[in-house]
């Protein structure tokens, strides 16, 4: 009786698991097409900023920083170094990933995993990232951002409302 209830319990962590990389793999194929699609579309000469609606434009911004342009001065060594980082962060996610305990933390993880991945093909490929969504109100502008970017922020989103409305006796 307690191997099949520990096998049950193994077998939802697995399962739990393979979710959260499969969301994380749609992550990275959305918002490398989404990429691709933008380059393609800003790829002449010409403009960069397509208006789409009164509050949101298209536009193509290379960022060699690290989230909303922090750190964005161009140099070479961003590229490695924020590379790098986001993955020992992956890693450390990944243990957390496994540890879940349930599938919105899960889930959760799996956005923010997904979203890193996204961006760090595009900081070895490119050496930067493509940042593509405008979101402004009058002249006031929020900082370009992609698909992953919205990933990671729902995803961390949702680890604060896990985190605050969660039961914590879960993580024993």
């Amino acid at each position: 009786m307690v191997q099949t209830l520990a096998t049950g319990a193994e077998g939802g962590r697995a399962k739990r698991f393979l979710l959260a990389l499969a969301a994380a793999v749609v992550i990275v194929i959305l918002d490398q097409i989404s990429k691709i699609w933008i380059l393609e579309l800003f790829a002449g000469p010409g403009a960069r900023s397509l208006p789409v609606a009164g509050f949101f434009n298209l536009v193509l911004v290379w960022n060699h920083g690290m989230s909303f342009g922090l750190f964005n001065d161009g140099a070479t060594a961003n590229a490695v170094v924020f590379s790098l980082l986001a993955a020992a962060i992956v890693g450390g996610l990944l243990v957390w990933l496994w540890r879940a305990p349930s599938a919105l933390i899960g889930g959760a993880i799996g956005l923010v995993i997904g979203g890193a991945v996204g961006n760090v093909i595009d900081r070895l490929r490119l050496g930067a990232v493509v940042d593509f969504l405008d979101v402004h109100a009058g002249l006031w502008h929020w900082p370009a951002f992609n698909v992953a970017d919205s990933a990671i922020c729902v995803g961390v989103g949702l680890m604060l409302i896990d985190g605050l409305l969660g039961r914590r006796d879960d993580y024993k």
